[in-house]
């Protein structure tokens, strides 16, 4: 499998991959794929959608992603594992007891001096977060304000987010959609809102992560 089919495909292509039976035949306009599955009407285009024939071998249709399982990083799932993938802008999600893997694309640090790499895990969850920009965010904008309420149309977090054990790195939403797939935060990692809602749903609390 090409992995550009996520970065450069239709917005939103994060991959439902525990359906097991076959659907009726279409193909994405932007990459040329077959498409399976079908969002739901007033979803996100992607969500209940994917580039994987459920009915062939998972491995060889995964190899691009074959250095990136969870057991290339951690020795057990535990509750759940989460892999940032920072150069394919992609984050993956299995669940604990591994009946379910989700591909979802995301937003990432604009440099490398932003990115923080290596293992942590939630240590928190929350709905409508509020957001604090950090003191080195606002020295590079002072323009930016103390602190925005969750909810507000002026907060960039979005309606969840998961909180890293690193202080102020969170794995959240955003209401900005063009952010996602491209270079656009000061080190978090942002989601579709439809994907993150799906997410904070699943992760647990103690999820392990690791960005690479």
């Amino acid at each position: 499998m090409d992995r550009r089919f996520f970065l450069y495909g239709a917005a939103g292509m994060g991959m439902t991959l525990a359906a097991t039976r076959s659907y009726g035949q279409q193909f994405d306009p932007s990459t040329g794929q077959q498409v399976f599955g079908a969002a739901e009407a007033g979803r996100a285009p992607d969500v209940g959608t994917y580039q994987v024939d459920p009915n062939a071998d998972q491995r060889r249709n995964l190899s691009s992603f074959r250095s990136r399982h969870w057991s290339e990083f951690f020795p057990d799932l535990g509750v759940g594992v989460i892999l940032a993938d920072v150069n394919s802008k992609a984050l993956h999600y299995w669940s604990g007891d591994q009946s379910v893997y989700r591909v979802y694309p995301c937003s990432i640090p604009v440099s490398e001096e932003l990115t923080k790499r290596g293992k942590t895990e939630v240590v928190r969850k929350a709905q409508a977060p509020s957001w604090t920009p950090t003191a080195d965010m606002r020295r590079r904008n002072p323009d930016l304000p103390v602190r925005v309420e969750g909810g507000s149309p002026d907060n960039p977090l979005g309606p969840y987010g998961l909180y890293l054990a690193w202080p102020a790195y969170l794995i959240h939403g955003t209401h900005d959609t063009r952010k996602i797939g491209r270079r656009s935060s000061s080190g978090c990692y942002g989601l579709f809102n439809e994907h993150i809602t799906e997410l904070y749903g699943m992760a647990e609390v103690g999820t392990k992560v690791a960005v690479f």
